[in-house]
């Protein structure tokens, strides 16, 4: 897989992957979200990803949205823990016109005071909507549960008295404060000369004054495993639980994520949907997550079922843990696992969106991007070793939080 790379003498970095094929996609990647927030900036991030399609020095919020969907093109974002993302696609010969758009939203957004009114009450309607999704808001919970008192553990909407409170001069504080140019990254998939995009970016990011990154993000406090019941007017019970797992640096996140993959994944021959829906018929959904941070990572089991099931589905999944701790994979289910996986990477690198958000995201942490055959290798040299060490690290009963909802 070719990718080529320039950087511009303001630090904004871009990567790009040529393929023949009419639609294109392309982005700008921040090393900014949530956690870069202060105490009283709680939200902002993400609500700032809402405001910036609101006007520019050029542009009223109707010509921005219009400006890719004129030509059938499609505009979003998005804000994680420790990112903020803009990005579009579009026919391959709009190349100028999405560049052009995402250079002025990202620099040129103007925030007016009325707009930035109007859209707080659609954010404290996303607030009031994630609170009716128990499936959803519970996995902010257990995340604020394990990282007690930072800011990585806040969700990412905030809270409505923090998004009421927000003014124009606290957006543009928090962008020229976070928004640092060698932390960017224009991430491209499409069928354009180099030169050519290097040119354009050129042109729409080159005079973009550079800010430099100096202060590094606090690593999260220590961690202490905890135990929560919290009383939810659901009529299912739900519960995750798990542990602060591998950084985005440590090479041991390979095997947890083939170890989650085996125990959860969305395989539906996941150890635990066999065991809990097929087996027992205890639970619709059940799934194992890992999310690797810049400084910490968190892995997670999730789960939903009545009332009535709740300690006999919590039962199979230690169980379902203990014998990963305990019982070493033998050659062929290893091999079974491992091709699971390469052909879920394989699969998932088809689609041109997600490869050029996962090119511009591993560009942005590593400033390299392994190719697919480097991937499947590092997949394949997983032992079943090392697999029962990170299952006894990571899967330990005695370092496992649960929250539950009843």
């Amino acid at each position: 897989m070719v990718f080529e790379t320039y950087t511009l003498s303001n630090g904004i970095r871009l990567i790009h992957r040529p393929v023949k094929a009419n639609v294109a996609h392309c982005g700008i990647i921040l090393n900014t979200g949530s956690r870069d927030e202060k105490e009283d900036e709680w939200g902002i991030a993400h609500f700032i990803e809402h405001v910036v399609f609101k006007g520019t020095t050029k542009r009223k919020a109707y010509h921005i949205l219009s400006r890719m969907e004129d030509v059938g093109g499609e505009l979003n974002a998005y804000t994680t823990k420790e990112e903020t993302c803009i990005y579009t696609t579009f026919l391959d010969k709009d190349y100028k016109r999405a560049l052009e758009l995402i250079s002025d939203i990202t620099f040129n957004s103007v925030f007016p005071e009325k707009e930035l009114e109007k859209e707080k009450e659609v954010i404290l309607d996303e607030i009031n909507s994630y609170k009716d999704s128990p499936s959803e808001l519970i996995f902010d919970d257990f995340e604020e549960l394990i990282f007690k008192k930072d800011p990585i553990g806040r969700n990412i909407l905030g809270t409505p008295k923090h998004i009421k409170a927000f003014k124009r001069n606290d957006i543009l504080n928090f962008i020229s404060n976070n928004y640092h140019t060698d932390q960017m990254v224009i991430s491209s998939v499409g069928n354009i000369p180099f030169k050519k995009l290097v040119k354009m970016v050129e042109k729409y990011f080159g005079g973009i004054a550079e800010n430099i990154r100096v202060d590094k993000r606090k690593k999260p406090n220590s961690y202490k495993p905890r135990t929560q019941t919290l009383v939810k007017n659901t009529y299912q019970r739900h519960c995750v639980l798990g542990n602060v797992a591998y950084d985005a640096n440590d090479d041991r996140r390979i095997p947890l994520s083939l170890l989650t993959n085996i125990l959860g994944g969305p395989g539906m021959n996941s150890r635990l949907n066999l065991s809990l829906r097929e087996k027992h018929g205890l639970a619709y959904n059940i799934e194992a997550n890992y999310t690797p941070y810049a400084d910490t990572g968190v892995f997670s089991i999730y789960f939903g079922t009545d009332k009535g099931y709740l300690d006999k589905c919590l039962n199979l999944i230690h169980k379902e843990m203990d014998l990963l701790c305990t019982k070493k994979l033998g050659p062929g289910q290893l091999t079974k696992a491992k091709n699971q996986m390469i052909g879920q990477i394989a699969i998932s690198s088809e689609n041109n969106e997600n490869l050029m958000l996962n090119v511009g995201k591993s560009f942005l942490l590593y400033n390299r991007v392994d190719s697919l055959e480097e991937i499947y290798q590092k997949v394949e040299s997983i032992t079943a070793e090392q697999l029962i060490e990170v299952a006894n690290e990571i899967l330990n009963k005695d370092r496992l939080t649960t929250l539950m909802y009843k």
